[in-house]
């Protein structure tokens, strides 16, 4: 564990939500199974495995230390979430949690809730993908986008901070997208946005009607029994594509499934929406370094052919 000790004795407080600590990406021997997350002014230190009490007090001991050096006067606030056999069990091991607890990121504001449940309301990892997002949207001002698997909608803040002219929100999850619309009030980008929680694939008609669209993004999750697994259910999404985008359109893929590489996505993509050409891999925050660029977080970019 000295390796995240290490870096807790060097962090630095930040405005922004992002990670501190990234074992899971196999750098740090005897350190895979942890993760150190900053919602301010919360810390989260995630472990994938149990951890013995003693190790807790470490833990706690070297953040109390650093932010007493850091953040002289300011309470530390962090909590603890084991998972592991399918279970995660969440405790507050000093200070306290906002309510509402709101974090930042380059200037957008989102609701975030780190005492329950796995995911906590931003996923620190998509931080580049929404940063390419603001940054294409921005370079074409009133862009029409559908974010597929919207969650609680990040994607579409930052385009409509950008400039979009409209965005579609789809997901299956009514409380996700409530989440959403929350988001979208924290920062005044109401007007441009749409909200349906919809199962994709009971039916496209909602979705093909808005059509078509300059930007598709799609970040599903890689496994959720009953509602989508990679293996069988990407497939069904590529084949959309071409329809669903504009001349000249963009479409950004996401897959957040270790076992499954990029040619997983590549593959499929030339077989299935041939007429869509790979543009780049946007890179993954630095903070997320893997031993494996095929092990970590995929976001692709796919353009389809600009019209005559």
């Amino acid at each position: 564990m000295q390796a995240l000790l290490d870096a807790i004795h060097h962090l630095q407080p930040g405005a922004d939500a992002h990670r501190v600590f990234h074992g899971r990406g196999g750098l740090y021997a005897g350190c895979e199974h942890l993760t150190l997350d900053a919602y301010p002014p919360v810390f989260v230190l995630t472990s994938f495995r149990p951890l013995a009490d003693d190790q807790l007090v470490q833990v706690g001991d070297a953040l109390q230390a650093r932010w007493s050096q850091v953040a002289p006067g300011e309470p530390l606030n962090w909590v603890f979430q084991c998972r592991h056999e399918g279970r995660s069990d969440t405790r507050l091991m000093a200070g306290a949690v906002p309510e509402p607890h709101v974090v930042s990121e380059e200037g957008a504001r989102y609701r975030v809730h780190v005492l329950r449940g796995q995911n906590h309301g931003l996923f620190l990892d998509m931080a580049e993908g929404r940063r390419w997002v603001r940054a294409h949207v921005g370079a074409r001002p009133g862009a029409a986008m559908l974010n597929l698997f919207a969650y609680t909608c990040a994607f579409s803040v930052v385009a409509l901070q950008a400039g979009a002219g409209r965005v579609v929100n789809v997901d299956m999850s009514a409380g996700a997208i409530a989440i959403g619309q929350q988001n979208h009030r924290l920062n005044g980008v109401e007007g441009g946005a749409s909200f349906l929680p919809h199962d994709l694939f009971k039916t496209w008609g909602k979705v093909t009607r808005g059509g078509p669209y300059d930007l598709v993004v799609v970040d599903p999750p890689s496994y959720q029994k009953g509602s989508f697994v990679a293996t069988k259910d990407y497939a069904r999404l590529m084949r959309r594509l071409p329809e669903l985008l504009a001349p000249g359109g963009h479409a950004l893929l996401c897959l957040n499934a270790p076992e499954l590489g990029v040619a997983f996505l590549q593959d499929q993509m030339r077989e299935l929406a041939p007429s869509l050409r790979f543009v780049e891999r946007v890179a993954n925050p630095a903070a997320f370094a893997d031993v494996s660029a095929d092990r970590a977080l995929k976001v692709l970019v796919y353009a389809a052919p600009a019209g005559e």
